[in-house]
């Protein structure tokens, strides 16, 4: 974990302009941001934020891409109305902040985003990507949501427990060598707990040379030496959620 006088790098990388595709819905008492895929082929995907908001463009911007592979995607307000983090935040205020916006407690909002998805959007075949917070999140849902057919987390924190380790669908983990929230000790026992308990087909692919956020907040275009990390990191999660 990361000191507590600067206990999150999240602020790593860049916010893009980015206007985005979709376009809002209210989803019972959550707001969210929809994209419907071009080909409707009943696959739908839960795109869950960082810890800066449902509305943060880079997120948008995952979400479209993934919609433009086949998917419809939704990103809902996880935070449900309570304020994102904002990067000119006080870092000292940061774990109070957080202990208000749990992403482990989010199994109300996501069973009504799960029913719109299958009501509305007519989907039959849903999986999770998740960013940071949402990394977090999605390694939760995918211990207790058997019907989800693929889980990506994406540099979300690891939680020493042994409850962590029985997923129920497969599920990628993608994390950073450089990432000072997640040391690579805490990938490395991921891995090993996973061999000893895990059932179902997983991967963790870390990422040479990169920090946290790298896949959705760096910008490829002003860092051309990540630019091959960031389109494989997109590419395997894309390739993840078509082989489930």
């Amino acid at each position: 974990m990361a000191n507590e006088a600067y206990p999150c790098p999240c602020d790593i990388g860049h916010r893009i302009e980015y206007g985005g595709l979709g376009h809002e819905v209210q989803v019972e008492h959550i707001k969210a941001y929809l994209t419907k895929s071009p080909v409707d082929a009943g696959k739908a995907v839960v795109v869950i934020q960082d810890i800066f908001g449902w509305q943060l463009p880079n997120t948008r911007y995952m979400a479209d891409m993934i919609a433009g592979n086949g998917y419809t995607t939704i990103v809902p307000d996880f935070f449900v109305g309570q304020e994102p983090w904002h990067p000119s935040g006080d870092w000292s205020t940061f774990p109070e902040w957080l202990k208000t916006r749990n992403a482990r407690k989010i199994d109300k909002e996501f069973d009504a985003v799960l029913k719109y998805l299958k009501q509305q959007c007519h989907a039959k075949r849903i999986g999770v990507v998740g960013f940071c917070w949402g990394g977090t999140a999605v390694h939760h849902l995918m211990l207790k949501h058997p019907e989800l057919r693929a889980g990506v987390s994406v540099y979300g924190i690891i939680k020493d427990a042994e409850d962590v380790y029985g997923l129920k669908n497969p599920t990628l983990f993608i994390f950073a060598e450089n990432d000072a929230v997640i040391p690579l000790e805490q990938v490395s026992l991921l891995t090993q707990k996973l061999k000893e308990h895990c059932k179902v087909e997983y991967q963790i692919k870390t990422f040479s040379g990169q920090t946290h956020g790298f896949v959705h907040r760096k910008r490829e275009d002003c860092s051309p030496e990540d630019k091959p990390y960031i389109d494989e990191a997109r590419r395997n999660l894309l390739e993840w959620l078509n082989k489930t």
